[in-house]
């Protein structure tokens, strides 16, 4: 039986979006960036990420869910060849968000070649980024679905691979996205 989605707050309630469920707040279980609300699936290797960074002003808005991307493609070191790709970004219209103060919302979709705590077994794993830019705030507020498609029977997550309960999908991610809601911009400083 599936739960419905529930509003959460985020950064001390500054922010709030409609998240799954079913979703284990990684902050309980170990330290987590300030910039970052770090969500996980009870089940699965499936994670959701909000996080405040900073506003990229030098990257064309059609071009900064790409840039991040790779930003975070770098820290995973993943950026050889092949290591991961982009196959779709897409702007969404301003109307659909509730973030007001948004200058433009962008959906990327790609994937990534990864390892889990510099194993060598390396897991195929769907991202879904959005992307939502607050230049009067200095911050590019990216919320990321990582969405594990092909886990190496070698990797610590292989136990994970085999319970597909109540799987998060790309509806629950847009949701969240569209949902995102400032309540408080003494957040961005």
């Amino acid at each position: 039986m599936m739960g419905s989605p529930q509003l959460r707050p985020l950064f001390g309630g500054a922010l709030s979006a409609v998240v799954p469920y079913n979703v284990t707040d990684i902050s309980e279980l170990r330290e987590i960036p300030d910039n970052q609300e770090v969500f996980a699936h009870p089940h699965t290797d499936q994670s959701l990420i909000v996080e405040l960074l900073e506003y990229q002003g030098q990257v064309a808005d059609q071009d900064a869910a790409r840039y991040h991307l790779e930003d975070i493609a770098g820290s995973n070191k993943t950026q050889e060849p092949g290591a991961f790709e982009v196959s779709d970004v897409v702007a969404l219209p301003k109307a659909e968000a509730s973030l007001l103060e948004c200058s433009s919302a962008w959906m990327l979709k790609g994937t990534q070649c990864v390892s889990k705590f510099d194993e060598e077994a390396r897991n195929t794993v769907s991202i879904h980024l959005g992307l939502l830019r607050l230049p009067q705030f200095s911050t590019d507020i990216l919320i990321t679905f990582n969405d594990p498609q092909s886990i190496s029977p070698d990797s610590s997550s292989a136990s994970a691979a085999q319970t597909h309960r109540e799987l998060w999908t790309v509806d629950d991610f847009r949701r969240t996205l569209l949902s995102l809601t400032l309540h408080d911009p003494g957040l961005f400083g």
